[in-house]
């Protein structure tokens, strides 16, 4: 018999600039092969900006919130129940476009080395770098929506 069960008190969590990321699933928490998943909270006027998953697909989930989901250069914004599929070595951004949290279920597969789970950031690249504003840290604009 294989599987794990999984209890919230336990997840590892991981708190960033624009949000947090609760891994409910990987190779080296539950024995996972085929699918990561994440729960994923961004902060009010957070996102996770543009990127990239070598050789893995996702589902993007919104359970709460509103978010502004980005596909290539394609914009929408999504609210609960919406989803979103991402094939692999697709450029895709979230970003909160509420005044409060919005959690987010994302799943990955296949899992991709020990954690499961590989990103590679292109925000700094054209043409993402010139697609939308998003608020740095420290207050100041740092992109802009065409």
């Amino acid at each position: 018999m294989g599987g794990k069960f999984s209890f919230c008190r336990d997840a590892e969590r991981e708190t960033l600039d624009w949000g947090e990321m609760t891994w409910l699933s990987r190779p080296d928490t539950t024995g996972a092969t085929q699918l990561v998943m994440i729960e994923v909270v961004l902060k009010p006027g957070g996102g996770h900006d543009f990127h990239l998953h070598p050789g893995q697909e996702e589902v993007i989930y919104v359970v709460s919130g509103t978010i502004e989901q980005w596909l290539l250069e394609d914009r929408r914004e999504l609210t609960p129940g919406d989803s979103i599929f991402i094939p692999p070595d697709t450029v895709h951004a979230s970003f909160n476009v509420s005044d409060e949290p919005a959690k987010l279920m994302v799943a990955l597969g296949p899992c991709v080395g020990e954690a499961g789970y590989d990103l590679v950031d292109v925000s700094d690249r054209a043409p993402w770098n010139a697609l939308r504003r998003v608020p740095s840290p420290g207050g100041e604009e740092t992109k802009t929506i065409p």
